[in-house]
């Protein structure tokens, strides 16, 4: 993981059903798209695993990980 890196950081899965804002190497905002209703919650990491899925976020390793935008985000936010 970059130790120089610059947040927020905004990625989104393959399907368009999750959006990410990372806020910093611990924390994300997440807005899950189910049907037609959208669930947005604040992710502090605590354990070990969840410190993980955030480097992967932000590593992009898995290919269903894509990167995003603030716009992007912004209009999920706003639909």
């Amino acid at each position: 993981m970059k130790t120089n890196q610059t947040f927020p950081v905004y990625r989104k899965l393959n399907n368009n059903r999750r959006f990410y804002k990372i806020l910093d190497s611990k924390s994300f905002e997440e807005i899950q798209v189910i049907g037609t209703k959208k669930i947005h919650q604040l992710f502090e990491a605590k354990q070990y695993p969840d410190l993980l899925f955030i480097q992967d976020l932000l590593s992009m390793i898995h290919t269903g990980i894509l990167p995003s935008s603030e716009t992007e985000w912004v209009l999920q936010i706003e639909k």
